[in-house]
């Protein structure tokens, strides 16, 4: 696996003294720029000549190109350099004051409020129907204009490459000779997009290859751009990170056009108060966003250029290029004699291209209800035997040799097997040959059991495509005792997921859970320290047999039947009564997400974009048949919802349950505390429905409400490099009861007084991975002791909301 890995991404290495090569040239006519000054740190290097064309030596890493009536432009340095310098006019001489003010043109601001206002209503989604389709190439490559220098260089220093005996030189060579014939990676891509107010969207993905691999990855084949995203710069939050100046109003496709001009706000030095790093083309009539260019700060490490179309009075994306810079190579490494390395090394930059082609634009359509059955996504082939009929023009010779040398470097280097080993980690899981293992089992910590290891595996489509036997076991160090199941799903179709379920179990739980059937695997992530601080367990060993269907691509239900003993693990009587129960019941359980986007996979549905508002529901009934002992009801239900307006983003989770009739303490509902009153400071890990203040296992009710509202403010901010951060404001709160607290005999109470707590999170705190929350109990239960109402709490930022 690492030598597979360090072979397709072989970055990095240090630049140092080399002679390097750089032509300048007109943007907007490409044509060559004479007696443009090149510099590095106030030292003048050289003029271009009348080809634009400047050789020079420098051991600098960035170097700065100026010429009269041009922008000054700042890039990186390599063997081969080519730079485009933009014009200046006297319009944007006009705003020279304010820019060097370092604050944004007012009419600019306006103009882009509009837009942010009216992009809803300019967007597609907002006609009734539509239909189109697309073309996408990405592929890892050096620079294009450096091809011919690479492959000179290449052939000059083989013979020293050869004298190498070290076995990081070897790989190195390997990766050199892919680059002098093909890419390092090639993936297309051709999609249909259909949309019904309706039935909503459809995607077909029309067919796909990706060099290096034999069969599909499904999660990344369904990845898509911000095709129907408003734009980074447009957002109305990200403001403070641009400065935007209005300096132009042109004609574009017949059209009156805005021109918007802006740049980053990290660029500090006086030397680039004036440089932009990127342009808006704005319609003037509609207020839709025609084209939009970003460059980055240093300009050969990248670009984006998006395009749209107005078409049935819309705009609908046309075309999208992007090029980011990837890393460094250096060529003509000698190992024996380093002296004479410096003079012979030469570095090229690897680069990640994306072209994305929409066409064959429809609107209205026939809306037929069977193109939208199934899931969002659909797969029509995955061979490329058919890209030629989407391709906007032939593979280079170039691309083509990319297939066969990297998809025969696949099979030496086993990529599919990796490649399905990483994706698996999406869906929470490892593929090993036929089996999948899930890696929420491997280890997990609770009050009753301490650190608890496991290992859950289960036969893959590999085994069979319709049958898949599955079992796990599980050892706690706290309670010294073993827990296993096994299980066997039948599916009756391959075209969704709908299948049988038998399974036998003998295993220990918390008392109070809320369901979590049909969670997603981040849901249920977030909510692995839900139990480290209760310590009220009880033992369920028993049979089920249940059924689970997707009825629509947004509506799941499942049913099951279970026949368990449940014995209390910690010092309980239930109306006097101890030991063991019987309990045979029923569970009726649906998730409603109509928005989220799934494909499916010869693996199972997998989900690819989790959206809202979703609703979990569940139903349990408890019968005295087959020898239960209980005769109850039980309800609970989730609402998640996450809204945008411009006062920032909203995040609610509503939630709660019922119980009617008798039943022991584990079917009523416990509250989700986090805190442990045993500690100096109440520290601990983010909860999906937890309260980072409330004392764990310490309150029950049979029937409570709660909320958890979270609001992130419409402003982000430069953190540490080029990481912005943000900051939410969290309330939680939850109020319940219980009729008979006197049939539970142990100690706890009931909460029947609104408990809430206020909070401050710190999104991607000091640029690290986590989120850090600041928690303060208020109302009722607020008490003298300050460390029992405080509390910090971590969330790893890419759980999200």
């Amino acid at each position: 696996m690492k030598r597979s890995l360090g072979f397709i991404f072989l970055w990095a290495f240090i630049f140092g003294f080399s002679q390097s090569k750089v032509s300048v040239y007109n943007d907007a006519d490409h044509t060559p720029v004479t007696n443009a000054i090149v510099s590095c740190d106030n030292k003048i290097l050289g003029k271009t000549n009348a080809e634009g064309f400047l050789e020079f030596k420098t051991k600098c890493r960035n170097i700065q190109i100026e010429a009269p009536g041009f922008y000054k432009e700042s890039t990186l340095v390599e063997d081969q350099t080519k730079v485009m310098l933009t014009k200046t006019s006297s319009q944007t001489h006009a705003i020279e004051t304010v820019i060097l003010e370092d604050k944004s043109d007012p009419r600019a601001l306006e103009i882009l409020r509009k837009v942010d206002k009216l992009f809803k209503s300019n967007s597609p989604e907002s006609l009734d129907s539509y239909a189109y389709k697309s073309y996408e190439k990405v592929s890892l490559d050096i620079d294009q204009d450096s091809i011919t220098a690479f492959n000179n260089v290449f052939t000059n220093n083989l013979g020293l490459f050869k004298k190498s005996k070290k076995e990081d030189s070897l790989k190195d060579i390997s990766a050199k000779k892919i680059f002098a014939n093909s890419k390092l990676f090639l993936w297309e891509r051709a999609q249909e997009f259909l949309y019904s107010k309706k039935y909503g969207e459809k995607i077909n993905i029309l067919d796909n290859r990706i060099s290096g691999l034999k069969q599909p990855i499904y999660e990344m084949i369904a990845l898509q751009s911000n095709r129907n995203k408003i734009p980074n710069q447009i957002k109305q939050e990200n403001r403070g990170l641009y400065r935007f100046f209005l300096t132009d109003s042109i004609e574009v496709d017949g059209r009156q056009t805005y021109v918007i001009r802006f740049r980053e706000v990290n660029y500090k030095k006086p030397m680039k108060k004036r440089k932009f790093s990127g342009t808006i083309y704005i319609d003037t009539e509609t207020y839709g966003i025609k084209k939009i260019e970003s460059i980055s700060k240093e300009k050969n490490e990248g670009n984006i250029t998006s395009t749209w179309i107005f078409f049935n009075n819309k705009w609908f994306l046309s075309e999208e290029n992007v090029k980011l810079r990837m890393s460094r190579m250096m060529m003509g490494q000698d190992n024996e004699n380093p002296e004479k390395e410096k003079e012979k090394k030469s570095s090229f930059g690897t680069y990640a291209y994306l072209y994305s082609k929409y066409f064959n634009y429809t609107s209205p359509i026939e809306e037929n209800p069977d193109d939208f059955k199934g899931y969002s996504f659909s797969v029509k082939n995955t061979d490329g035997k058919t890209l030629h009929f989407y391709r906007t023009e032939p593979l280079s010779a170039r691309e083509s040799h990319t297939y066969k040398t990297i998809d025969s470097l696949g099979k030496v280097y086993k990529i599919d097997r990796t490649a399905r080993v990483l994706t698996g980690l999406i869906n929470g899981q490892v593929r090993v040959g036929n089996l999948d293992f899930d890696i929420g089992e491997i280890v997990n910590y609770n009050l009753y059991e301490g650190f608890r290891f496991g290992l859950k595996g289960k036969l893959n489509e590999n085994f069979d495509p319709y049958f898949s036997p599955d079992y796990y076991f599980a050892y706690g160090l706290g309670d010294d005792k073993f827990k296993y199941g096994i299980g066997l799903d039948m599916k009756t179709t391959l075209d969704k997921n709908s299948y049988f379920r038998i399974e036998y179990y003998d295993d220990v739980n918390s008392s109070g859970e809320f369901y979590r059937r049909l969670w997603t695997f981040r849901m249920r992530m977030m909510n692995y320290g839900n139990n480290i601080n209760n310590d009220k367990y009880y033992r369920y060993k028993g049979a089920s047999l249940s059924y689970l269907n997707d009825i629509t691509n947004g509506l799941t239900l499942a049913f099951a039947t279970r026949r368990n003993t449940e014995e209390a693990l910690f010092d309980y009587t239930f109306r006097g009564k101890q030991g063991a129960f019987e309990n045979f019941n029923t569970l009726v359980t649906l998730k409603y997400s109509p928005n989220s986007t799934n494909i499916m996979t010869p693996q199972g549905k997998s989900l690819i974009d989790q959206k809202y508002p979703e609703l979990y529901f569940n139903y349990e009934q408890s019968a005295r048949v087959f020898g239960g002992d209980f005769n109850y009801t039980r309800f609970d239900a989730l609402f998640v919802h996450n809204f945008k307006t411009r006062l920032g983003t909203t995040g609610v989770r509503l939630y709660g349950g019922v119980l009617l009739g008798e039943a022991p303490i584990w079917k009523n509902f416990t509250t989700n505390g986090l805190a442990s009153p045993s500690r100096d400071i109440n520290f601990n890990l983010t909860s999906y429905l937890g309260f980072a203040t409330l004392e764990g296992g310490k309150y029950y009710n049979d029937k409570f409400i709660a909320y958890y509202f979270t609001h992130k403010l419409p402003f982000y901010f430069k953190s540490i490099g080029q990481n912005v951060t943000s900051f939410d404001f969290v309330l939680r709160g939850t109020i319940g009861d219980m009729k008979h607290p006197e049939y539970h005999d142990f100690r706890f109470r009931k909460l029947d007084h609104l408990y809430q707590e206020v909070g401050l999170e710190w999104n991607n705190f000091l640029s690290s991975y986590f989120n850090l929350g600041l928690f303060y109990r208020v109302g009722y239960y607020t008490t003298t002791n300050f460390k029992q109402n405080f509390a910090v709490q971590f969330k790893l930022k890419l759980l999200e909301f």
